[in-house]
């Protein structure tokens, strides 16, 4: 599976950006795609993800600020992120899984390479 992810970049505080990943390839039919962020030295976490049947699942420091939306024909993800603050400034991970199930698991197997976002403040 191949995630192709567009979108980061460089906003100030306040403002918008939407980041937007395709996934590719693969044998088996993708359930789970979502986002993750890492700082350096921090852990990966949890931005948004979603299932094919529409569940979300959202990190707890994102609700209300971020959403995440899917187009299940293209297997792509969109997320939608507003009021951006400088400690959202991150490396931001696409993320797709092929596991079953109607509700978010936990990431799935398979990352993209990463799009960096900035927020100025």
């Amino acid at each position: 599976v191949q995630l192709q992810a567009s979108g980061g970049g460089l906003v100030q505080a306040g403002q918008s950006l939407t980041l937007s990943c395709t996934a590719s390839g693969g044998r088996f039919s993708i359930n789970v795609m979502g986002w993750y962020r890492q700082v350096p030295g921090k852990q990966r976490e949890l931005v948004a993800a979603t299932t094919s049947s529409g569940n979300t699942h959202y990190g707890d420091s994102m609700k209300g600020r971020f959403t995440i939306t899917r187009d299940n024909a293209r297997n792509t993800v969109h997320l939608q992120m507003n009021n951006l603050q400088p400690e959202d400034t991150a490396v931001y991970y696409c993320n797709a899984g092929d596991y079953s199930g109607r509700y978010y698991l936990g990431p799935g197997a398979y990352w993209g390479q990463g799009t960096l976002v900035t927020v100025s403040s």
